[in-house]
This record gives C-alpha cells, structure tokens and sequence, in this order.
C-alpha cells in the first residue's frame, strides 16, 4: 500500500513490552503463565513494580503498596524482582530494535522510541515495519509480546502503542492524527494528572478534539505553561526527534504512577526502590556513584529535581537512599506527585584512583556484604536475602 510524502513525513515507532517485568516472570515459570502475578516487594512495606494481565481486572496496577494489590488480588503470585534477568531481556529487544534503525532512543528496559524515516525502502511500509518488529521481537525473546504505535511524532506513537494492548499495532499517518486524536479522553494527553483532569472537564473538555478546539490564550490563562503544552500536543505538534543514547553519565530508575501520590511517606518507599535497582545496576556495571539525585514530576507536568554529592562514592542502596531522603525537605510534598526517580551520578571505576576514600572499615563491610548478596540473588534468583528497611526516623 503506497503512503504520500504529506501522510509520511517522519516514520516514529514507539515498541513498549506489554508487562514487561511480569511477562518475564511468567515465562521463566511456565506454571504461572495464565495466572495472575504481581512483580514487586513482598514485604507490606513493598510496592509494585508490574502487574500481569491477568492481575489488573482486579484493579493492581504498578506503584500500589503491595498490602492493597494483594487485598485486591489475594490468588496473586507475588514475584520478586529480578533486574538481572530483566536486564539480559531488554538487551535482547534492544538488539532487535538496532537492527531496524541507528537511532534508538530507551526510555526504560522495556520501551524506546526509533525513527524508520526512509526505512520503507528496506522494511516496507509502516505497517510491514510494525509487524516486523513484533515478529522479531517474539522470536528473539521466545514468545514476549511487544506494543507497537507508529506514526509521524513521539506523542501520537506513543498514544497509539497504548491504545491496543497488548500486543497491540497502533498505525496512524500523518493525514489521520487528527481524526485519530480527537475522540479520545484529555486523560491521554501528557501532563494531564488526577489534578488536572477536574480543571479541564469544569472547562468543558473532554476529548483531545475538545482541546485543540479550545483558545489557546484561554488554556494559558487558566493552566499557565501546561495549557500551552497540552493545547500543542492536542495539535499533534510534537517536533521533538528521537535522541539515540549517549554515554552514560549517570545511572538511573524512575517510575511514571498510574496514580499520583502525595507526600514523604508514600515517596520514600518508592525512592528505596529505586535506590536498591540503582545500587545493583552500579555493582554489576562496576561503577560507584559520587553523588544521587532525586527526579520528581509534578501532576501539572513540572519536573523538579535535587542533587547532592557524597563524602565517599558508593555502589550501596542504604546509602543512596539516605542522600535521596535528605534532599526531600527541599521538595513541596504537598503537591501531587505523578513520577518519582532516583539517580547516581559522577560515575566512577572504584579501582581508578580512588581506592583511599574506601578506607573506612564499615563502608568495606557493606559494599562486601551487597556483593554476597549479589551473588546469592545471581545463584539462586530472586530475593534469597533481604535486607531490613532502614531506620527512616533514624536518618532525618
């Protein structure tokens, strides 16, 4: 089928791996394929990373306290992370995304954007691209289902991979992004949050048709820089292009919420999270951090970070954790939060010219200690070891 210049200008895939954590899990446990399995800490203090397909009816949806989704889900199999494996999977859908484009652009272990403009003459038409992409996908990682949305920018692909999942393929040509947008609910556009949501319908919209209707002085009046961006992407004016990685300056896991969540005590749990993926993704590439950040997105869109450097560079999650903690006094908590992160930075080799800053017996112990435990998790996978939580109070 023959595809215009004016319908095709950029060719923008967005391939997202339909429960990614969970599908993996349920490969490698051919017994829980078909059931309901929730990926997270199994403690009550855990969270949930992904919930299968079979799970969600129930309404488990990741970043929910684990307490509530087995409430919800009490005939769940609760599996624990498992990032190592994880890891070695997206390494394979990376690879088969590569061969399709140089210019991959991750977004996490289980989604990235690529830009085909002009791989039809190699791979055919978009619609061929997407199957072929799904194909290859299924084959290299035997049996993992991907999402796939193309069209001609980021937004309108990465609504379109959403749309049908799973193992969804979502095509929609520039001629149509229009027709495709406008009657689906303002809640797919970027930047529109629990909060958020109320303000538009009081307004009157409803749809994303409703908001690229609307003025757009009006949207910025009443929703200052988030009117202008939702007024935009309503308009499928989305110029970003697709940035191929760059070499890594800084190491991190973030989580973009199902539901927004409000305050130090529903954060702190998934910033420990996140500090112990961090942790281990240092360990394994052999690097130790001399500083950590704190990445949190507002329910209206606005990104707010803080950073802080350490006394002594470390690969330890106890120790991340406590530098994120520290930092969340300079946040307002007050405001609903609908993605919260943590990253290491000034990345270092601990054997290149720092070896006096390990000196200290206790920092030793410690980064002995994760290293056995590594090894155990490597062993015998999953969470043979856990450790206690830390003394929040403790450390304030």
């Amino acid at each position: 089928m023959a595809h215009s210049s004016d319908a095709w200008p950029r060719v923008i895939v967005h391939a997202d791996m339909d429960a990614f954590y969970a599908a993996v899990e349920q490969h490698d446990h051919p017994e829980w394929r078909g059931k309901p399995v929730i990926v997270g800490g199994p403690s009550r203090r855990g969270v949930v990373s992904t919930a299968s397909y079979e799970a969600r009816p129930c309404g488990v949806h990741s970043a929910m306290p684990m307490a509530v989704a087995l409430r919800r889900c009490p005939q769940a199999i609760v599996a624990p992370p498992n990032f190592e494996r994880y890891q070695e999977v997206s390494g394979q859908v990376m690879e088969v995304f590569g061969r399709f484009s140089p210019a991959v652009e991750p977004l996490s272990l289980d989604e990235a954007f690529l830009d085909l403009t002009g791989a039809e003459r190699l791979f055919g038409p978009p619609e061929e691209i997407g199957r072929r992409i799904k194909r290859e996908v299924r084959e290299a990682t035997d049996g993992l289902t991907v999402s796939v949305g193309i069209s001609t920018t980021k937004f309108v692909a990465k609504v379109a991979s959403d749309l049908h999942k799973p193992d969804g393929l979502t095509i929609v040509p520039g001629d149509r992004v229009a027709e495709f947008l406008a009657p689906l609910p303002v809640s797919r556009l970027w930047g529109v949050g629990e909060k958020t949501l109320p303000e538009l319908e009081r307004m009157g919209l409803r749809t994303i048709g409703d908001v690229a209707r609307a003025d757009r002085a009006r949207l910025v009046r009443d929703l200052g820089a988030l009117g202008e961006h939702i007024h935009r992407l309503a308009l499928a004016d989305d110029p970003r292009d697709v940035e191929p990685g760059r070499e890594r300056k800084s190491l991190g896991s973030e989580m973009t919420l199902e539901e927004d969540v409000v305050g130090e005590a529903a954060i702190r749990p998934l910033l420990r999270e996140a500090a112990a993926r961090v942790a281990r993704g240092l360990r394994d590439e052999r690097l130790v951090a001399g500083g950590v950040r704190v990445k949190l997105k507002t329910h209206d869109f606005r990104l707010w970070t803080r950073q802080a450097t350490l006394e002594t560079p470390t690969d330890n999650a106890v120790e991340l954790e406590r530098a994120a903690f520290a930092l969340l006094p300079e946040f307002d908590l007050r405001v609903a939060m609908r993605l919260v992160g943590l990253a290491a930075f000034r990345l270092a080799d601990p054997e290149s010219g720092q070896r006096p800053l390990f000196r200290d017996e206790a920092h030793e112990r410690r980064r002995r200690l994760d290293r056995a435990v590594d090894a155990l998790h490597d062993k015998f996978g999953g969470e043979v070891v856990k450790k206690p939580p830390m003394d929040t109070d403790k450390h304030r």
